[in-house]
């Protein structure tokens, strides 16, 4: 059986992560910590498609809530090389929060792919909520290191692996748990994702195919023969 490995957005949600140390405590004061943030917000802000709610070495001076909608993230490299977080089916997420905390430029550009709604907060108005309430800080401690460890845990997979394993991993992955990171309907992105080009990322999948593990289906990829596909999977880190 392959070891399942819970990629999640790490991205922020109002509501606690039920596997964390904290999270019966946490649910208790759950109601306190949305009043908080609600005594934060400033106002509304209207995203269309492809707006960017962040840019990439921006100072941030706001937070977003944004209830639902997705969203994409997205980093790019001196060179011009981008790499895709995927997309994000929002449920009350917070956006910014990282950077809030750190006190530097936004680490990550984030996209609209739909129109969306977001909640703006003013950071100087969560910094006095915290520092008022400091158990309120446990939300964000453990969801930052619930998200850091789900960002390494993509990184590491992204970096010491094939980029065919990584698709067909990846493909394993979506049906065997609930990932919220969605992928793109773009050759573009989808290689971006990988961490690749979109030239190295098609011949890793013209090479899944020719082995008979999957198959182009209009702008996605299909598996077609699954035990075949955990096979692979299996023997490539062996």
């Amino acid at each position: 059986m392959l070891r399942q490995v819970w990629f999640e957005a790490d991205v922020m949600r109002l509501s606690p992560y039920s596997s964390t140390r904290f999270a019966p405590l946490l649910e208790q004061h759950h109601d306190a910590f949305t009043a908080a943030l609600s005594e934060c917000r400033v106002g509304a802000a209207q995203f269309q498609a492809d707006d960017l709610l962040l840019t990439q070495g921006q100072a941030v001076d706001r937070l977003y809530i944004v209830p639902t909608g997705k969203l994409a993230f997205h980093i790019t490299a001196i060179n011009g090389r981008r790499f895709q977080l995927g997309e994000v089916q929002c449920e009350h997420h917070i956006i910014g929060e990282m950077e809030f905390f750190t006190n530097t430029p936004c680490q990550w550009s984030v996209m609209a792919m739909e129109p969306l709604q977001a909640e703006v907060l003013c950071v100087q108005r969560l910094q006095q909520q915290l520092t008022a309430n400091p158990i309120l800080s446990l939300f964000f401690a453990s969801a930052l290191a619930f998200d850091y460890q789900e960002s390494l845990a993509i990184s590491t997979h992204r970096l010491l692996h094939p980029i065919a394993y990584n698709i067909a991993f990846d493909l394993w992955q979506r049906r065997h748990s609930k990932m919220t990171l969605d992928a793109f309907n773009r050759v573009e992105q989808e290689a971006e994702r990988f961490g690749t080009s979109s030239r190295v990322y098609r011949r890793a999948v013209k090479s899944l195919i020719e082995q008979g593990l999957v198959e182009k289906r209009g702008h996605s990829i299909e598996v077609v023969d699954w035990p075949k596909l955990e096979r692979f999977i299996a023997l490539t880190v062996e």
